[in-house]
């Protein structure tokens, strides 16, 4: 690692659910590193993606969207909440046109007692037809974080992100690059093997199966030409075993196909994948299994 000067430290990216902070982090990272669904509570850890430049080094974060934890799972995801509010050298807090500036109001108050840099990004702009809306959306932003710069955008089709970017740079401390310049995230092959999985579980199920579901990468060996990938996915009854499974396992077999594909992509490399369906019914609650999981520290 250098030791050479330059603009560089954390950002963290912070807000509440379906705003879409992991949309904006893998247009900003330029990969997908957070998967992304249409879903709640589809981002659970904290995962980092970091960009470099000539002179600078940017290490995000993006994070689980804001909630009132109702189980031990939630509070690990909320932890990696606060934790990312306190190491950041940047706070980004993404807001949408959508959202009441009420939901969980506290994390915004607690904006305002930041002492780094923060910037709010209005997000979704391009649902917006009316400017005058966008203009009042603005202004209330700026009355609610008087210290914040406020950033309209779209994450989506990444109008204003080169502004951002420019804006980040400005505000970044002067030190040494935190990681080599050839690591562009902290998570490995097996954390994105499972997060591609779990991505394709919430596409393809509905209602409560997608959050009472875990899917832990059992072995993953790297042969001459392809990745040997076992997975298990855990869940928290015998009847949503039966629902992943589906008929005859025509269920599974659709999201292990459309998963291994995803892999493929992402790996750059062919993959043979395996998966296993459990019952694990305390999961969630168990701090034990959370913390094998890599929810808790």
């Amino acid at each position: 690692m250098e030791d050479k000067i330059i603009r560089s430290g954390f950002v963290n990216i912070i807000g509440n659910p379906n705003v879409g902070k992991s949309t904006l982090m893998n247009a900003l990272v330029g990969e997908k590193l957070s998967i992304v669904t249409a879903k709640a509570q589809t981002t659970r850890h904290r995962i980092m993606g970091i960009v470099n430049g000539d002179d600078y080094q940017i290490v995000f974060s993006d994070t689980p969207g804001i909630l009132k934890p109702s189980y031990e799972l939630q509070e690990a995801m909320m932890n990696f909440v606060d934790t990312a509010i306190g190491d950041a050298d940047i706070i980004i807090y993404v807001t949408d046109v959508y959202e009441s500036s009420e939901k969980n109001k506290e994390y915004v108050d607690k904006l305002n007692l930041l002492s780094v840099p923060v910037i709010v990004v209005v997000n979704k702009i391009d649902k917006i037809e009316d400017p005058n809306v966008l203009d009042e959306l603005v202004e209330k932003w700026h009355g609610l974080v008087p210290k914040a710069d406020i950033l309209p955008m779209s994450a989506l089709t990444k109008f204003n992100t080169d502004i951002l970017l420019n804006k980040i740079v400005s505000l970044l401390p002067k030190q040494p690059a935190w990681y080599d310049r050839d690591v562009f995230t902290d998570k490995n092959l097996r954390f994105f093997a499972s997060e591609i999985l779990r991505e394709k579980i919430l596409e393809n199920y509905s209602k409560e199966i997608p959050y009472c579901t875990e899917v832990v990468i059992e072995s993953f060996k790297e042969e001459d030409e392809l990745y040997s990938i076992e997975a298990v996915i855990n869940v928290v009854r015998e009847s949503q075993k039966g629902i992943i499974i589906g008929k005859k396992g025509a269920a599974l077999k659709r999201v292990g196909t459309q998963a291994r594909k995803e892999m493929e992509n992402f790996f750059e490399k062919k993959v043979f994948l395996k998966i296993f369906v459990k019952v694990d019914p305390s999961w969630r609650e168990n701090k034990r299994e959370l913390k094998r999981f890599g929810y808790i520290q």
